[in-house]
């Protein structure tokens, strides 16, 4: 494994532990030269899944792609990174679990406001303004209420 700080490619595990879905392996890795310490998960292998753009297009799925959208919508709120990360880790084994190959977005985004809805409703709104692609107020103010009826 590569440092992140320096590129080293010696480095030693100082702690292994599972996450808490049991579905990968955090390791926390010090490196031989710079000395500094870094993250690193294990999983396991699965087939690609790919997913199914708007457009038609196809394109690999990518967690760090998922992750990003989703601080995006977390910012400045009291989400933190082990919650960001619970909430991909979610959304990734419901998508392995339906045994398709080809995921269309549109499940994706659904499954990540379905999360993201229990944990912080701001974020929620936030998510779904850019994945519904709201045009105006009016869709915004839609969406508000159906949050609310939700409750």
């Amino acid at each position: 494994m590569r440092c992140p700080y320096c590129g080293c490619e010696e480095s030693k595990v100082v702690d292994s532990r599972p996450t808490d879905e049991g579905e990968r392996i955090r390791r926390r890795r010090e490196c031989f030269n710079c000395q500094k310490r870094f993250t690193t998960y294990e999983v396991i292998e699965t087939t690609p899944i790919m997913v199914v753009k708007r457009d038609n297009s196809r394109e690999p799925y990518n967690r760090q792609k998922l992750t990003k959208g989703i601080m995006r919508a977390c910012e400045k709120r009291p989400i933190s990174l082990d919650q960001i990360d619970m909430i991909v880790d979610r959304v990734e084994s419901r998508i392995q679990n339906t045994l398709d190959r080809e995921v269309p977005s549109e499940r994706i985004g659904e499954y990540t406001m379905e999360e993201l809805k229990n944990v912080d409703e701001v974020a929620y709104v936030r998510f779904a303004c850019v994945y519904r692609q709201f045009q105006d107020i009016h869709t915004f103010m839609d969406e508000l209420k159906r949050l609310i009826e939700d409750k």
